[in-house]
């Protein structure tokens, strides 16, 4: 949290300093008023209560006070905030691999169904891009706020084969979205690039252009499964995607079913949607202190009891 008038802090503090030392003050005399009662054990039982309810609205008092001198200090907060007007690129993987069955029914299948619900989890407004790639990437749908036409562009989406270019999916994802406003990539992929132009390269380049990326690997590791057609293991280079991600300010997922993937893109679709932004945060603080002033001096009022 910062302040732009951070004097008007320390202005609060020494005012309620005064006030507390006032109020003790005005105690101590209550007290000492208190010893000329010639029966004092009768003044205890008579004015005893479970409840100190003058120290209760002193301290509700002094928080609103508080709260009051806080929002005319100007305080501001850093937080994640939806933009309606961003832009995502929704790369996914069309290669060969993906027609392995290790996640149902194929991981291109499971790739498009995660991909639809991402696409129903962007806010309104948001302008979505369909990159598919393989040997080479393509645009399947340019960046759009019309979620139907996204929708039914992933139908065209072509089936796996040929190799992994990431880096060039990278590329033309990063045309496809504005040069200002909030713009990230989600890649979708279960494969090791071996085509096209080099993804750690692309990455580092539009991470300091203000591009986020997001990686998603889809299938598992390790698992000795060929890829159909060929005599290739289909593996998945987890590290490559983690550096890729953490080069572009974003992050890394493997999702070794189809659940965890869509659950993953549901996810994402509000990650990457968002961004930090500093808050003015004036209003509600003055609301809140407001609110507690009014509600300490109605039971005052209702219980005759002032600090």
């Amino acid at each position: 949290m910062s302040f732009s008038h951070p004097a008007m802090l320390l202005l609060t503090a020494l005012v309620l300093t005064v006030l507390l030392l006032a109020l003790r003050a005005l105690a101590a005399r209550r007290s000492a008023e208190a010893l000329s009662y010639s029966n004092i054990a009768f003044l205890e039982i008579a004015t005893a209560s479970r409840i100190p309810w003058g120290a209760v609205l002193a301290v509700a008092w002094g928080f609103a006070f508080a709260c009051m001198g806080v929002a005319l200090a100007g305080p501001h907060v850093v937080a994640p905030v939806i933009v309606r007007d961003g832009a995502v690129a929704l790369c996914i993987d069309t290669s060969g691999s993906m027609a392995s069955t290790d996640v149902r029914p194929t991981r291109a299948a499971a790739a498009v169904l995660a991909a639809r619900a991402f696409v129903d989890g962007v806010p309104d407004g948001t302008r979505i891009a369909v990159i598919a790639f393989s040997s080479s990437a393509a645009v399947v749908m340019p960046a759009s706020d019309d979620k139907d036409a996204v929708r039914e562009s992933l139908d065209r989406i072509p089936p796996p084969n040929g190799g992994t270019a990431i880096g060039d999916a990278l590329a033309i994802a990063a045309r496809t979205l504005p040069a200002v406003r909030r713009r990230a990539i989600v890649l979708v992929t279960d494969g090791v690039n071996n085509a096209g132009s080099d993804p750690l390269a692309v990455a580092q380049e539009l991470g300091a252009a203000g591009v986020t990326i997001y990686t998603v690997g889809i299938g598992t590791s390790g698992s000795g499964m060929l890829i159909p057609g060929t005599a290739e293991e289909a593996d998945l280079d987890e590290d490559a995607l983690r550096t890729i991600a953490a080069s572009a300010h974003g992050a890394y997922a493997r999702a070794a079913d189809a659940d965890a993937l869509r659950a993953k893109l549901t996810d994402l679709a509000r990650t990457s949607t968002r961004e930090p932004r500093r808050i003015d945060a004036s209003l509600p603080v003055a609301i809140a202190g407001g609110l507690l002033m009014i509600v300490a001096s109605a039971g005052a009022f209702a219980l005759g009891r002032f600090p």
